[in-house]
């Protein structure tokens, strides 16, 4: 029996997701994650959401959007780090064969398929069996992530780094405990609304680049996805308290046992202690104390992920003209 691509909604997503047996491979192709982007930047594409079955058996999800002859991700590499199609192991093959199928039938020819690590489905399987049925695919570099394997302790860690790197970080905390009251507390927001609005006044001061990525448009996206990823229990605000007052806080997704750096801003007045790295130091180690196995520092190449550990991984574009 063929398989079948069933249209969904987010919301209708959401709802059978449970029951989907699907899993996705980071929280940024979530339902909470791909309805929050919807609502705030989809309106210009025609959904493209479908689930896809086989025997009544949920095999994978197709979140994309469609302009014209067009498709893309729900999503967009500024806010969405990852991106790609969910698929159950072993049902590769079955699943890409339906969703070629399907986007020829609707008349998609283009996929313009961006933020794709390096083992991603969609490079490992569709750009294959899209070649095979005579598409032209292009495959290109766009960014780097970094992250890291973390270690069982603290200190595992700190004697990972190099020597001058291990003496900086050990110094820098030392000066910030001396200047003061120092607490850092990381959470489960208990008032997503007031956490967020602190983290968003600190990055939008902290530097004139965030300032300006943070318009009131991409701030009502930022509530949305908040109160999603903390609906789902993954969302955690990290801050770092100097005499009561939080002079750096960070925006982190802990999902599948790895910690998601999404964001952070610190009080420039603060600058000279170095809050703003200390507050990615503690949510480090704040991890490891709770067994996580990976740290992912997400796209961007700041020399601080390299410091402090982050490797280099690729992250990859890929363009498919798909035969008519």
């Amino acid at each position: 029996m063929p398989c079948t691509l069933t249209p969904v909604t987010p919301a209708e997503l959401s709802a059978r997701w449970g029951q989907t047996g699907l899993s996705a491979p980071f929280p940024f192709v979530t339902p909470g994650w791909l309805d929050a982007w919807w609502r705030s930047f989809g309106g210009g594409d025609e959904l493209w959401l479908r689930l896809v079955e086989s025997n009544g058996q949920v095999i994978g999800l197709v979140p994309l959007r469609r302009s014209g002859d067009t498709a893309r991700f729900i999503g967009n590499a500024d806010v969405c780090d990852y991106l790609d199609f969910i698929v159950l192991p072993g049902r590769e093959e079955e699943f890409f064969g339906a969703v070629l199928d399907g986007l020829a039938d609707a008349g998609i020819v283009r996929l313009e398929l961006e933020s794709l690590r390096e083992e991603s489905v969609a490079l490992r399987y569709l750009a294959r069996l899209a070649t095979d049925r005579g598409a032209e695919v292009k495959v290109t570099d766009t960014d780097v992530t970094l992250e890291m394997p973390l270690p069982e302790s603290w200190e595992d860690y700190l004697m990972s780094l190099e020597p001058h790197q291990r003496h900086e970080v050990r110094r820098k905390g030392r000066r910030l405990e001396a200047a003061g009251q120092m607490v850092f507390d990381i959470t489960e927001p208990q008032d997503v609304s007031a956490d967020l609005s602190t983290l968003i006044r600190l990055l939008r001061i902290s530097r004139r680049d965030k300032a300006a990525f943070m318009t009131p448009e991409m701030e009502a996206y930022f509530r949305r996805l908040a109160g999603a990823m903390a609906s789902a229990g993954w969302l955690k605000f990290g801050r770092v308290l100097l005499d009561g007052t939080v002079v750096a806080a960070v925006m982190c997704f802990d999902y599948n046992n790895t910690r998601y750096l999404y964001n952070s801003g610190y009080e420039p007045e603060y600058s000279r202690l170095s809050v703003g790295l200390l507050s990615k130091l503690y949510s480090i180690r704040d991890a490891i104390d709770n067994g996580m196995k990976v740290y992912d520092y997400l796209k961007g190449a700041e020399i601080y992920k390299y410091h402090l550990g982050g490797q280099e991984k690729p992250v990859r574009r890929a363009v498919m003209e798909l035969s008519r």
